[in-house]
């Protein structure tokens, strides 16, 4: 374990869980292909340095990625099940033309049994919408994810990439217990509304995408070539002037960095964990070597002059959004 592996309450939660969750977004499929016999040891390393909080997506893979999950940390999940917090997300469904949003009852309650079963657990700590649906009124969602806390399914509801508008919305029926949005220093739209709102309400805030996707790891460059099936490969977040610039703003960030002897990938998680209304940021990784170098970000302290010299160097920068489900290939 890692010296004073830091922890925090999760909002209303009351979930404690690591400063770092590990993020399983890379083993569904979208980011190309993967050692999976890697991939496990690299879940199993960051629960041995220390890491308590695990979040998955049924959409990752639908089922694939919970899957692998489940297994890495089959031990736990099997004789130590309240050392491990699993969140996942339910609310997108494939269709031959692509994934749409589904936040209706049936489909959740589906979802959740069909998370149950790839995780191979019989309770799921955090269940999370994955993406706000405006087809179905808020209150059928959060009332069908009220039942379902009722059957001792899950344990507490989060919601992914919802407004401080539609967080209020859904409350009214059952209370938001966390928020799980996009989160980096070329994203940081969140901090006008959603963020206050979120610590107004203690509302537990788990960041996810703090590398930018892998903008801010240090390692791309302009003749980066991202492999069939990585969604960046057709993201204009990573094309023409735009990926050029920002290229050009980690160049200064990695400078920053290397005068304090961390890594550019390290300074850019401890930002967002700077933030006071952030609690956890979740990292991905599908080897062992990268989420050591990530879990180290948690012990970084930021001076207000250091935030303001990180902010002066992103006043070059291009904001950029992630994909959509709409958009993911």
């Amino acid at each position: 374990m890692l010296d004073d592996m830091k922890t925090t309450t999760l909002g209303q939660s009351g979930l404690n869980v690591s400063r770092i969750a590990f993020g399983t977004w890379q083993l569904g499929g979208e980011w190309g292909r993967f050692d999976h016999d890697t991939a496990v040891a690299a879940i199993r390393r960051a629960r041995e340095l220390g890491v308590n909080f695990f979040d998955t997506a049924q959409a990752y893979g639908f089922g694939a990625s919970e899957h692998i999950l489940g297994q890495a940390l089959r031990d736990e999940l099997t004789r130590e099940r309240d050392q491990v917090v699993i969140a996942t997300k339910g609310g997108l469904r494939q269709t031959h033309s692509g994934l749409i949003r589904d936040s209706s009852p049936d489909w959740l309650r589906r979802g959740v049994d069909a998370s149950l079963q790839a995780l191979g657990v019989d309770h799921i700590d955090l269940y999370q919408v994955h993406w706000p649906d405006p087809t179905v009124p808020a209150a059928a969602t959060a009332g069908a994810l009220g039942d379902l806390i009722a059957e001792g399914k899950i344990g507490h509801v989060g919601v992914s990439n919802y407004t401080a508008a539609q967080m209020r919305e859904f409350s009214e029926t059952l209370p938001v217990e966390t928020l799980q949005p996009p989160y980096h220093l070329f994203r940081r739209n969140i901090e006008a509304d959603t963020l206050p709102y979120c610590r107004e309400h203690n509302i537990g805030v788990l960041v996810y995408g703090p590398l930018a996707h892998g903008l801010l790891t240090g390692t791309l460059n302009t003749h980066t070539a991202f492999p069939d099936g990585d969604w960046r490969a057709t993201s204009s977040v990573f094309r023409g002037d735009t990926y050029r610039n920002n290229l050009a703003t980690v160049l200064a960030l990695r400078i920053f960095a290397a005068h304090r002897n961390i890594t550019v990938s390290q300074l850019a998680i401890a930002w967002t964990l700077a933030n006071p209304a952030v609690d956890v940021a979740i990292v991905g990784a599908r080897q062992p070597g990268h989420i050591e170098d990530s879990l180290r970000a948690a012990q970084i302290a930021f001076s207000d002059a250091d935030l303001e010299e990180i902010d002066e160097i992103m006043t070059s920068a291009v904001p950029v959004a992630g994909p959509s489900p709409e958009g993911m290939p």
